[in-house]
């Protein structure tokens, strides 16, 4: 989904088939599934007249609607191309990101909320809010570590690319992978989960500040649906 502007030339020609590959097979799935999570649980709540700090089953379709309009254009090719050509495509897909993000950050904010209200009494209904936003916090930072790192992946496979924002093992130690090995989508989404489940980097090693600060709000989040709404739904059930 993110693009730079480059330079013409085979490595720039590469990238962006690289990029085009990823977005296609990996970054698009990854969005579908938290637009497709988001349907199910404004579907089950529907049928169980689940509410949201008072707000109607609806209140979880409102994110899917601007994430499939910018979604859209990043995943098929003319419209990906179009938005290229203008200077336009990453900007889209930061946008696609930050609305994931935010969408997910309210709803957490909402769920807290209705919890300290007292509305949230159902173990499986919190359960299950509880691991949409969870699930969506990690695929949505796994996309944004994608997306930044050495300026993304169309930049990362250029000649001079900028200074990495994260320390993958492969690159400290080039002899334990393959030739010229560059992390890919999945490999930030291993970051990112298990960021989210160890409140702290197991694998690739932060070196920036803006990624620091990534990881940061992702632990926070993860940390606050955890041991606050998983652990309250346990408690419920049990």
């Amino acid at each position: 989904m993110p693009a730079d502007s480059a330079p013409d030339g085979n490595a720039s020609s590469g990238g962006l088939r690289e990029e085009s590959r990823e977005s296609r097979w990996e970054a698009a799935p990854a969005v579908v599934c938290v637009i497709g999570l988001q349907v199910l649980l404004a579907v089950v709540s529907r049928q169980g007249d689940w509410k949201l700090w008072s707000l109607p089953w609806w209140v979880w379709l409102v994110p899917a609607a601007p994430e499939l309009v910018v979604l859209a254009p990043l995943a098929f090719d003319s419209p990906r191309h179009q938005l290229e050509q203008m200077g336009h495509r990453r900007t889209a897909a930061m946008s696609l990101f930050a609305v994931i993000s935010l969408a997910n950050i309210l709803a957490l904010v909402a769920l807290i909320g209705s919890l300290l209200s007292g509305e949230e009494t159902s173990g499986t209904q919190l359960l299950f809010k509880a691991v949409t936003i969870w699930t969506t916090n990690a695929l949505a930072y796994g996309l944004w570590y994608w997306g930044i790192d050495r300026g993304g992946p169309v930049r990362r496979l250029e000649p001079d690319p900028p200074l990495p924002d994260f320390q993958f093992p492969q690159l400290e130690n080039p002899q334990l992978a393959p030739k010229n090995w560059q992390p890919e989508l999945f490999d930030y989404l291993y970051v990112s989960f298990t960021n989210a489940i160890a409140f702290s980097p197991t694998d690739a090693m932060p070196l920036t500040r803006r990624a620091k600060l990534l990881m940061l709000t992702e632990s926070a989040v993860s940390a606050v649906t955890v041991l606050l709404v998983a652990a309250r739904s346990v408690n419920i059930l049990t």
